[in-house]
This record gives C-alpha cells, sequence and structure tokens, in this order.
C-alpha cells in the first residue's frame, strides 16, 4: 500500500545575509494510512518547517517528499492545517458558523452548506454555539472552531502544529480526548506536532524525535498502548512511563 506521506532524504535550508542557515537534515519517514504520527522535540528543531513541507507550503531543498505516491508541489485539496495560534487564525468579525464555512463557502451553497457546518460544529460539541463570535467563547471553544473548520474541508489528513500549546492542562486533556474521537469517526490521518512528550505518547501510534542543528529523526517510537487511551489509567501504565523516559532521553533531556 502506498503511504499516504513519504519523505526521504529531505533537507531544508535558507539562504540569509550572513551565509545559509540549514533547518532540516536528511529527514525520512513514512506515515501509514490510519494512523496518528506525532513529532516530538525541543523549541528551534524545525518541526513547523516539516510541517510546512508536508501542507505544500514550503518547498525543501534536497530530497523527496511524496503525498499518496506524487511528489508534494503545492497544498493538497484533502490536507488540512490546524494552527497553535487559534485566535489570530479565526475572522473576530464572523461568527462560529461563518468561520467554519471559510474554506468552502465558494463550493457548497445554501442547505448542503449549512449541513456541512453543523456537522462539523457537532464533531467539535460547539453545534449550541453557531451564531457565537470566536471573542465570546474561551481558548478551548476557540480551537474547536478551528478545527472543526478543518473538518468541515472532510479533509483525509491533519496536520496540526502544536494546537494544544497555548491551552491550560484541563482544556487540552479534553481536546486530547475529543481529538481521538474524531480519528475514531472520520478516519482522518493525523500528523501531529507537539513539544509535550506526554502528549505525543498520549495521542500517538508512533512518535517520530526531532534534534539537532540542522534537525534530523533521531529516533522513531513505537506506542503499543491500549485504546481507547485514557487521561488516568493511561499515563499511570509503566509502558507509559517508560516511553516518556525513552523519549525525553531521545530528545537530549536531563534528568
Amino acid at each position: 500500500m502506498v503511504p499516504i506521506f513519504e519523505l526521504e532524504d529531505v533537507s531544508l535550508s535558507y539562504e540569509l545575509a550572513g551565509g545559509a542557515r540549514n533547518v532540516l537534515r536528511n529527514i525520512s519517514f513514512t506515515v501509514s494510512d490510519g494512523e496518528i504520527l506525532t513529532f516530538c522535540g525541543a523549541s528551534g528543531t524545525g518541526k513547523t518547517s516539516l510541517l510546512r513541507i508536508m501542507a505544500g507550503l514550503t518547498r525543501q531543498t534536497g530530497g523527496t517528499a511524496n503525498f499518496r505516491g506524487a511528489p508534494i508541489d503545492g497544498p493538497a485539496n484533502d490536507v488540512a492545517i490546524v494552527f497553535q495560534d487559534y485566535s489570530n487564525a479565526l475572522l473576530q468579525w464572523r461568527t462560529v458558523g461563518r468561520n467554519v464555512a471559510l474554506g468552502i463557502e465558494r463550493t457548497l451553497k445554501g442547505t448542503e452548506l449549512k449541513d456541512r457546518v453543523m456537522d462539523a460544529l457537532r464533531l467539535v460539541g460547539l453545534e449550541k454555539n453557531v451564531n457565537d463570535y470566536p471573542w465570546q467563547l474561551s481558548g478551548g471553544m476557540q480551537q474547536r472552531v478551528q478545527i472543526a473548520r478543518a473538518l468541515a474541508l472532510k479533509p483525509s489528513v491533519l496536520l496540526m502544529d502544536e494546537p494544544f500549546a497555548a491551552l491550560d492542562a484541563m482544556t487540552k486533556a479534553s481536546l486530547q480526548d475529543e481529538l481521538l474521537n474524531i480519528r475514531d469517526k472520520t478516519g482522518a490521518n493525523i500528523v501531529f506536532i507537539t513539544h509535550d512528550i506526554e502528549e505525543a505518547v498520549y495521542l500517538g501510534d508512533r512518535v517520530a524525535v526531532l534534534r539537532g542543528t540542522p534537525s534530523t529523526v533521531e529516533q522513531l517510537f513505537d506506542i503499543a498502548l491500549p485504546k481507547p487511551r485514557n487521561q488516568i489509567t493511561t499515563r499511570e501504565l509503566p509502558e507509559f512511563l517508560a516511553l516518556r523516559h525513552q523519549i525525553h532521553d531521545a530528545i537530549g533531556g536531563h534528568s
């Protein structure tokens, strides 16, 4: 079966006034159908740059990057991105419903558009907030709106760039579980960027550790934890704790 994504020896560098800045070096991995692949690494390890290559927003300077067997040469119609900064990603003068409709209102009209918007809002539990404005919502609810907007596109892939990093611990845990439920309901493949080791383990089917400057894939971990995951019992499992320590060491952490 052809992988959803296949990157081989991908490198990225920028030409600056003082010389080239090397960001990524010889990055190789695949994303299989039906999995959540999480990327974990310290700040400055090129996680967002890598996601932009996968999204077709940045072109690599070396190696090959394929989506469903074809070279990535721009954004794909069935790939949606969710960013960390939900407040700037949403249009504050548009209602929740009109924010969710933003990516589909040119192609869908009338009842079909309304149904698609409401279906997406139901997936994130915000169907009753369709007429509210983003500024009336909590941070967690605003991030749900951004996720709903991505889901309204009916993507086969969600690329998520530290989407829960700015949220409090309880809201983050709630959205982690919601994301797993969405994956189960929609079948979407998910690539999730985070600097939170526990989040990477809790969500992922595999965890890829990025390390170094320029960054490379230091190690890939298979996450064979029982499903469905649970915020209390999963995190108490000896296997979870062992993976947390192994990934911490792979990133280069110190006790």
